[in-house]
């Protein structure tokens, strides 16, 4: 009987409270490096970190033409968030402080999956972690819809990018985030849908610190990798 293969290998980047542009900026270090070192000692880099400020983000399909995207940004900048257009699958969102934001950095040769499968895991992974804290309700719906739900209510979005086989953007799971701000769009397009978090379905405070270790549990389990928390540094970068 030939034994289990061994696990691989990968990295946790934590920033901490981080504006976009400074997430960004480090998610594209590591996608670099990812690129650069294929087969490395780190099979993924994982990136976590919770939006210091309130930010509108908008992905490849939700962009309007012109004049009305321009409309948009104003409205949404004059509420005192940000506006980002970004390279990723996926509508108009909502990124804030509350939020746990998981950008895996891998190379999906290495873990043997298709860009489809990849989103279904990252939509189990979210669904464990849901467990782990206590929701075992959370599941994730038939497409169209994506992401994780309890009952009609969305809690984990999801949006990634993919490029030479190297993923990046990821999702945000809703922990204390500030529902309001989710009132002034139609949420990754899905109209008649609310917004929900940790917090408001377990009917307590669950903040960033206290979903982080379930969540890197369940990434552990359903990528079937050892996590290994590094220091968002350029020796762990370029390893």
């Amino acid at each position: 009987m030939r034994p289990p293969p061994a696990r691989v290998a990968a990295a946790v980047l934590r920033l901490g409270r981080a504006s976009f542009g400074a997430s960004l900026a480090a998610q594209e270090r590591c996608v670099r490096r990812q690129r650069a070192q294929p087969e490395g000692a780190w099979a993924a880099r994982l990136l976590l970190w919770e939006p210091a400020g309130p930010v509108y983000t908008v992905g490849l399909r939700g962009r309007a033409a012109g004049a009305a995207e321009e409309e948009e940004e104003r409205r949404l900048r004059a509420l005192g968030a940000g506006f980002e257009r970004l390279p990723r699958g996926g509508l108009l969102t909502f990124h804030g402080p509350g939020q746990l934001v998981a950008y895996p950095v891998l190379d999906l040769r290495r873990f043997g999956l298709s860009l489809r499968a990849y989103v279904a895991a990252l939509e189990r992974l979210a669904v464990a972690a849901c467990a782990r804290l206590g929701l075992p309700a959370a599941r994730a719906l038939p497409p169209p819809y994506t992401g994780v739900w309890l009952g009609d209510r969305k809690v984990c979005a999801i949006g990634v990018h993919c490029g030479r086989h190297v993923t990046s953007h990821g999702l945000a799971l809703n922990c204390c985030t500030d529902l309001t701000w989710f009132d002034h769009i139609v949420p990754c397009g899905l109209e008649g849908k609310k917004m929900t978090s940790l917090s408001q379905e377990l009917q307590r405070h669950v903040s960033v610190e206290e979903a982080t270790e379930p969540f890197l549990a369940a990434f552990q389990d359903v990528f079937k990798c050892t996590l290994i928390t590094a220091s968002e540094d350029p020796a762990v970068l370029s390893e």
